[in-house]
């Protein structure tokens, strides 16, 4: 059998497709059969599938489901719905959920409406898809807007989309704005202080590497818990001022405190693992982990000791990678929503040319700054930019270091935001940008006091 052979028969005599879908045929003959049916005629008898909905082979009863669904067919229903009850794949159960839903009948409400209250979280799912045709039924309504107390984040996520959400989705000619008095702004000061006083939705993508946990001589804290409450306040800010829709890039990965004696163990500390749960919470969206790779010889050895001694629990291996944690601020629109709001010619200006990152590792060396102890690389900042930004848009870093990433959003044609609080780093930053090959006329790069800075935010309320 081929295709078009198959073609020929089931637009001629049913019956002689029928032999080739008898139960008795082989597993490969009869999935064959079933996959190339494709669209099927109006006049066609679909008898020949309902033996196969109990095969014991599941892509057989799937596909066999899926071909009695095309039919469009009340008289199959009962069929279906004992099949959406009572089959033991999760698969084949959400197919005759969907082949019900595809008939687009007032009679299949009674059956989607008991299956919202299914075990399984796809059957309801695909339940909901099938109710949603109705939405203008009272009753579908009545018992769709139940779930929006459902266990299940995606179902209760769904319904608050359909019929809690009062976001405009319309365009909204303020989301590719920012304020100007922001933009090419270096503030040397406390973060948090910052923070506290910049407006709502001014900032479009924020990307950082906060401080090291009492790994370097700018960040001190009592206490872990102290650290994280630290970060979990900043980035609170940090989606505060962040526009809907847009992007937040942190850049972590656990770090070691050394052992206090031969007597003492050394502590990791799972950073990016524990920060992760506070961003979720406060209204971020985990979209991606992509995974910064560098060479070995860049990383410090662990396993000098073990490779002497091949002891086990000893084991411990070389950190060569650092995570890029990729968020979302929270929001029912989708990001073809927020490519909407921008012009034809910005968004063919800010496409993403030549090669482009299709796996979530990215081999990047690291760079070594002469005043800064751990700096951004160039290439991943300039990644980073481009992947998640437009030509314009305010671009955010919450800890400026030497202001590599504002360099490389002027070499983008973005403006840059970031504030610093170590003086020695604030000059850094001067002398990295300040004289940068981008300058943009309009908006001279500017460096403030976080004194300075606030006369000019209570100036523009």
């Amino acid at each position: 059998m081929t295709k078009a052979e198959i073609t020929e028969l089931k637009n001629g005599n049913n019956g002689e497709l029928g032999k080739y879908l008898n139960p008795v045929n082989d597993t490969k003959t009869l999935y064959f059969t079933l996959d190339k049916l494709g669209r099927l005629p109006e006049n066609f008898d679909g008898k020949y599938f309902i033996p196969l909905c109990k095969h014991p082979i599941e892509k057989i009863r799937l596909l066999a489901v899926k071909n009695i669904g095309k039919l469009c067919d009340e008289k199959y229903l009962t069929q279906l719905e004992e099949i959406s009850i009572s089959d033991d794949s999760t698969m084949v159960r959400r197919e005759a959920i969907s082949s019900i839903g595809r008939m687009r009948n007032k009679n299949v409400i009674p059956i989607l409406i008991k299956r919202l209250k299914d075990s399984d979280p796809k059957i309801v799912l695909q339940a909901i898809r099938g109710l949603l045709v109705f939405n203008e039924n009272n009753l579908v309504v009545t018992e769709l807007k139940k779930l929006i107390n459902h266990p299940n984040e995606v179902i209760k996520n769904v319904i608050e989309k359909e019929y809690f959400d009062q976001s405009n989705s319309e365009y909204n000619g303020d989301h590719c704005k920012s304020p100007d008095y922001l933009k090419n702004v270096v503030v040397n000061g406390d973060v948090l202080e910052v923070l506290k006083i910049v407006p709502n939705e001014s900032i479009h993508l924020t990307f950082t590497s906060p401080p090291y946990y009492n790994a370097r001589d700018y960040s001190i804290y009592q206490s872990y818990d102290e650290y994280l409450e630290f970060l979990r306040d900043v980035f609170k800010e940090v989606h505060r001022i962040t526009k809907e829709g847009r992007f937040f890039i942190l850049n972590t990965s656990p770090i070691i405190i050394p052992r206090v004696s031969r007597q003492h163990s050394s502590k990791r500390y799972p950073i990016p693992f524990d920060i992760h749960p506070f961003l979720i919470e406060m209204g971020w969206e985990f979209i991606d982990d992509i995974v910064w790779v560098k060479p070995e010889f860049s990383a410090k050895d662990r396993n000098s000791s073990f490779r002497q001694h091949r002891k086990p629990l000893a084991y411990k291996p070389t950190a060569v990678t650092e995570y890029l944690m990729v968020y979302r601020k929270k929001t029912h629109k989708l990001i073809d929503w927020n490519i909407r709001q921008y012009d034809y010619k910005t968004v063919q200006e800010s496409k993403v040319l030549g090669e482009i990152d299709q796996i979530n590792t990215w081999n990047i060396d690291p760079t070594f700054d002469k005043t800064h102890t751990a700096v951004f690389p160039m290439e991943l900042c300039l990644r980073v930019i481009k992947y998640y930004s437009f030509k314009n848009d305010l671009v955010f870093d919450p800890f400026g270091g030497s202001g590599t990433f504002s360099k490389a959003a002027q070499s983008l044609d973005r403006f840059f935001f970031t504030t610093e609080i170590s003086d020695k780093y604030f000059e850094r930053i001067k002398e990295n940008i300040g004289q940068n090959a981008f300058f943009n006329a309009d908006f001279p790069n500017k460096y403030y006091s976080f004194q300075e800075f606030y006369k000019i935010i209570e100036v523009n309320k």
